[in-house]
C-alpha cells in the first residue's frame, strides 16, 4: 500500500508543535552575538523630583491603554496543543494589562481543525490589543485582502502582523524562499483593512533601508525583532538535514540595539510611526535600555512561555511583575515620570 503523502496542512502542524518543543527543550539563543541593549547605561539622576508612587507605565498601544510598555509576542498556534499555551498566556496577558500575538495563522487558511488555538484567545483575553499573524511569503501570494480578513476575524484581531523571516524561510527544509511581491502585498493590506499593519522580523532585525520602504507603502508601526535573544536560524539548523550549513547563520542578523538606533533615527526626518523593540528582551531593564534608544514598546516571547510552561500561569504573572517593577524602578532613578519621559532619558554608552 502507498504511504499517503502528507498535505500541506499536516506539515505546517508538525513544524509548529517542533518549534515550541525546540524553543522550549534546547538553548537556541544566539551563540556569540548579543542584543546589544547590555552596553548602555543611565545616568543616575540623584535629584529625581518625584515619588516612586508617581511613576505611570502605562502607554496607549492600537487605540487601547496598556498598563505597561509590553506585548507577550507572537509564539503559536495551529496544533493540538497550542490551545492550552494560547488560553494561558491569553490569561496572563489579561491579568496584565498587556497585548498579545498570535503565532503565525498560515495553518489556519490551510484547514480549519485547529482554529479553537487561536480563537481561544479572545475567549480569555477580554478587551486588551490582541495582533493576528500572517507571514511574508504568504503576503506575496495575497491578490485580495480576504485572507487576511478571515485571519483578523478568527481572533478579532486589533491589528495584523507581517513577519519578515527570509533567512528562516531559506534554512527551513519546508521553506518557501520567494520574496519577490512582499512589500507590494504589504502595501495592498494597508490600503485595504480594517485594522492597522505591523510589520516584524523574528530575529534577524530591521535595518533603517528596510523601515524606510516599509514606511513608504504605509506601514506605520514597525518591531526591529533583532537579533540576540532566540536565534530562528538556530531552531531551523537543529531542524534541517544540512545541519552544518545550517549552522553557519545562527548568529546571522542586526542587533537588537542596533536596529533599534537605526530605525529610530527615521523619525528625525519626518517618520511618525510606532516602534516596538524585541529580540531579546528578558529583563525590566532591557525594555527601558529600549524606550530610552527610541522604542514606545517591547515585546517578549520566549522567557514568558517557558515561565508558563514551568510554572503555570502565575510563574509568568510574576516574571512580568519582576520586570515591571525592575522597569518603574530605573523610571524612578532617572527621574523619568511616565514613558514618555524615559524616551527622553539620556543613555551613555559603554566602552568595550
Amino acid at each position: 500500500m502507498a504511504l499517503k503523502k502528507p498535505t500541506r496542512s499536516s506539515i505546517t502542524t508538525s513544524r509548529k508543535q517542533q518549534h515550541v518543543d525546540l524553543v522550549l527543550q534546547k538553548d537556541v539563543r544566539f551563540k556569540s552575538k548579543t542584543t546589544g541593549l547590555e552596553r548602555f547605561s543611565f545616568i543616575h539622576n540623584a535629584l529625581p523630583e518625584i515619588g516612586s508612587g508617581e511613576i505611570d507605565t502605562s502607554v496607549e498601544f492600537l487605540g487601547k491603554r496598556l498598563r505597561a510598555p509590553l506585548i507577550v509576542s507572537s509564539m503559536t498556534g495551529g496544533y493540538q496543543g497550542a490551545r492550552e499555551i494560547n488560553r494561558g498566556i491569553a490569561s496572563v496577558c489579561a491579568e496584565c494589562g498587556l497585548a498579545m500575538g498570535v503565532g503565525s495563522q498560515r495553518q489556519a487558511l490551510e484547514d480549519h481543525r485547529f482554529h479553537s488555538t487561536f480563537s481561544v484567545v479572545r475567549e480569555v483575553s477580554g478587551e486588551i490589543p490582541v495582533i493576528a499573524n500572517i507571514g511574508a511569503a504568504q503576503v506575496a501570494r495575497m491578490k485580495t485582502r480576504d485572507d487576511a480578513v478571515c485571519l483578523i476575524d478568527l481572533v478579532h484581531a486589533d491589528a495584523l502582523a507581517v513577519h519578515l523571516n527570509p533567512l528562516q524561510e531559506l534554512l527551513q527544509p519546508e521553506g518557501e524562499p520567494d520574496f519577490r511581491g512582499v512589500l507590494e502585498g504589504i502595501a495592498m493590506l494597508v490600503k485595504s483593512l480594517p485594522v492597522p499593519v505591523i510589520v516584524k522580523e523574528i530575529g534577524a532585525g530591521i535595518s533603517a533601508d528596510v523601515a524606510e520602504r516599509l514606511l513608504g507603502v504605509g506601514v506605520r508601526c514597525i518591531d526591529v525583532a533583532g537579533a540576540g535573544g532566540t536565534s530562528w536560524a538556530g531552531v531551523e539548523a537543529l531542524r534541517s538535514n544540512d545541519k552544518e550549513f545550517a549552522s553557519r547563520f545562527w548568529d546571522w542578523g542586526i542587533p537588537t540595539a542596533d536596529a533599534l538606533r537605526q530605525v529610530a533615527a527615521l523619525r528625525r526626518v519626518g517618520h511618525k510611526f510606532t516602534l516596538i523593540s524585541s529580540g531579546g528582551i528578558t529583563s525590566g531593564r532591557a525594555i527601558a535600555v529600549s524606550i530610552a534608544l527610541g522604542a514606545d514598546l517591547a515585546a517578549s516571547a520566549r522567557p514568558i512561555l517557558q515561565a508558563l510552561t514551568n510554572k503555570g500561569a502565575r510563574g509568568a504573572t510574576a516574571l512580568i511583575a519582576d520586570w515591571m517593577k525592575e522597569l518603574r524602578a530605573i523610571m524612578f532613578l532617572t527621574g523619568a515620570r511616565t514613558v514618555r519621559d524615559l524616551q527622553s532619558v539620556p543613555l551613555q554608552e559603554d566602552q568595550a
